[in-house]
């Protein structure tokens, strides 16, 4: 991924910082999942310790966990949406608590360390360029005992296979098969993005980290962008959910869905 990539994903980011909280980056179905992220975070990392948030968007994650007692770190590649964040932990009257930065995931090199848990939601580690350069800075941030969870989209979601199969767009299908950094529309931009399986992923973070879980998310239910049909058929989508929360950490299963969920521990 090169420079102008970079700045492509930035402008893409920067275009939606203003909606980014209605259903393009806060809907029913991306709202259960950042349930999930928060409810593993607050089991793995005490209360009160040190986090830093990487790729933190409009700051919905930086500000609940500011407002249960951490101390938060909140880090984006777009200038807009640190923006969002700062306003948003000022208006929730944590911002004592959030330190928002314009740092990207390449860019952690400027960050200085002493971090208890490092965490990330919704993808910006899709958009880095160096997976073994963001592990291993996230090795220099993290105190030893420390834990990194990660949101990470998958690169196999069955939802969505099917979904573009049947309308037909049989190359948007099998988007996620590609192999290296491939180009995702948002608003008009560009985002450059690269799919990983859990293992795969994992493959950069070996060296410093250990693999303490992972877990599908979004498998049966469907993917954040066909939040209409869930909100037509509720009732099914909640025992998608059902689904979800007690076959999402089941091998094989769980290397399949929207995203995955990871949790790694410093050595």
């Amino acid at each position: 991924m090169n420079e102008a990539q970079l700045l492509d994903t930035q402008r893409a980011f920067d275009s939606v910082a203003a909606d980014y909280d209605g259903p393009r980056g806060n809907n029913d179905l991306i709202q259960r999942m950042r349930l999930t992220l928060w409810d593993t975070v607050r089991r793995e990392v005490p209360n009160g310790s040190r986090l830093l948030d990487l790729g933190c968007g409009t700051g919905i994650d930086a500000v609940e966990f500011a407002s249960r007692g951490y101390h938060v770190v909140a880090s984006d590649w777009s200038p807009r949406m640190v923006e969002r964040t700062q306003a948003r932990a000022a208006a929730a009257g944590v911002d004592a608590q959030v330190s928002a930065v314009h740092v990207g995931v390449h860019q952690l090199d400027r960050l200085e360390g002493g971090f208890d848990g490092i965490y990330s939601n919704f993808g910006p580690l899709n958009c880095a360029p160096d997976m073994v350069e963001v592990a291993d800075q996230c090795a220099r941030l993290l105190r030893p005992g420390g834990k990194l969870v990660f949101s990470v989209i998958g690169r196999i979601c069955p939802w969505e296979v099917g979904y573009y199969f049947f309308k037909g767009r049989f190359k948007r299908a099998g988007i996620r098969a590609t192999r290296g950094v491939t180009a995702v529309g948002m608003n008009r931009h560009t985002i450059w993005t690269q799919y990983y399986l859990p293992r795969e992923f994992y493959r950069a973070f070996a060296p410093h980290f250990d693999l303490n879980s992972y877990r599908a998310l979004s498998l049966f239910m469907p993917p954040p962008y066909l939040v209409d049909f869930y909100q037509r058929h509720r009732r099914f989508g909640e025992w998608l959910g059902r689904l979800d929360d007690r076959f999402g950490a089941w091998p094989v299963l769980r290397d399949m869905g929207d995203h995955f969920l990871i949790v790694m521990q410093r050595r």
